[in-house]
């Protein structure tokens, strides 16, 4: 297998999701540090203009959006399994909770402690991103007391899950523990009262140290003209893994011309290209860039929007 690459920042909440992944798995990774945002100038080559972080590169596939990623780990290294006891498939679901409703309300949190203090160049992207053109942060501010309370209740369902087991799912750790615990530690890092808040959940907190603990594998710092270096030289990796699309409720099929974007964000963030592999939780599309040659980039179908392209011929 070739390296694993991860495009990312430090203080990217979705990204530290991914790096206890990697902690799990025992991996030796590549760290390719992304700016905070756009342009993204040495990202934009491989992803064709997803600008979301973070994103694992593996030789000249690229993996967009932390549940690809996490699914793609799973399948290149399923031992330790991310689901012990048995667990896949429902956590998915949970991480459509965590990602999802439970990611806004900390998004929102975040927003409005910051108020008028938070840069003026990050309000700017990630405010529309996270909660469209017309967000307003004075309201957000006014609203802390009751997103408080929706934050509160949701960690006390971690923290009682928490009462009678060391991890999520029992005594090992697995994938609920990284998608619970990159929660608490943007709360902990970047909410003006998090320590304090977080204290209330003594479970949790003790849980935070055993999965801190755990740590990230062991990264190495690539410079991003190295990793663009790495796409050209190689060639996407395409298994066979039974997915032809010809039962696709879409009625899309390898071949089509096609872009793809996340349902839930608010800024343009479409990739265009030709599907090669098209199933129930993946899409891939080939596509070409100057710079990294023939790439592939790959999406979770949950969340995602795929749209038909005209035909060019």
């Amino acid at each position: 297998m070739s390296d694993i690459i991860l495009h990312h920042y430090p203080q990217s909440p979705v990204s530290e999701k991914v790096r206890v992944v990697f902690g799990l798995k025992d991996l030796d990774w590549r760290s390719v540090t992304i700016p905070r945002l756009p342009p993204k100038p040495d990202l934009m080559p491989l992803t064709g203009g997803y600008r979301l972080t973070p994103v694992m590169q593996i030789g000249a596939d690229v993996y967009c959006d932390s549940h690809c990623i996490i699914r793609e780990i799973e399948r290149l290294k399923p031992e330790p399994t991310l689901f012990p006891g048995g667990a896949a498939g429902m956590v998915w679901g949970i991480g459509r909770w965590t990602d999802g409703p439970l990611f806004t309300s900390v998004i929102a949190l975040v927003f409005g402690d910051a108020g008028d203090d938070m840069p003026d160049d990050f309000r700017e992207d990630r405010g529309p991103l996270y909660f469209g053109a017309d967000y307003d942060v004075a309201q957000m501010t006014r609203d802390l007391p009751a997103t408080l309370a929706q934050v509160r209740a949701q960690l006390q369902w971690m923290d009682d899950r928490l009462e009678t087991r060391d991890f999520m799912l029992g005594a090992e750790p697995g994938l609920p523990d990284a998608l619970c615990f990159y929660l608490a530690w943007f709360i902990r890092g970047r909410y003006s009262k998090g320590p304090g808040f977080l204290s209330q959940f003594k479970n949790l907190v003790e849980w935070e140290q055993r999965v801190k603990a755990i740590g990230h594998g062991r990264p190495a710092d690539m410079d991003a003209k190295e990793a663009l270096a790495v796409a050209k030289a190689a060639t996407p990796d395409m298994p066979e893994i039974g997915e032809t699309g010809e039962d696709d409720p879409s009625g899309l099929k390898p071949g089509d011309e096609v872009t793809v974007e996340p349902m839930d964000i608010g800024l343009p963030n479409a990739v265009a290209g030709r599907i090669v592999r098209i199933g129930a939780q993946e899409i891939a599309i080939a596509r070409t860039d100057e710079q990294v040659g023939d790439v592939v980039v790959h999406f979770p179908r949950v969340g995602y929007r795929i749209e038909q392209q005209a035909d060019k011929s």
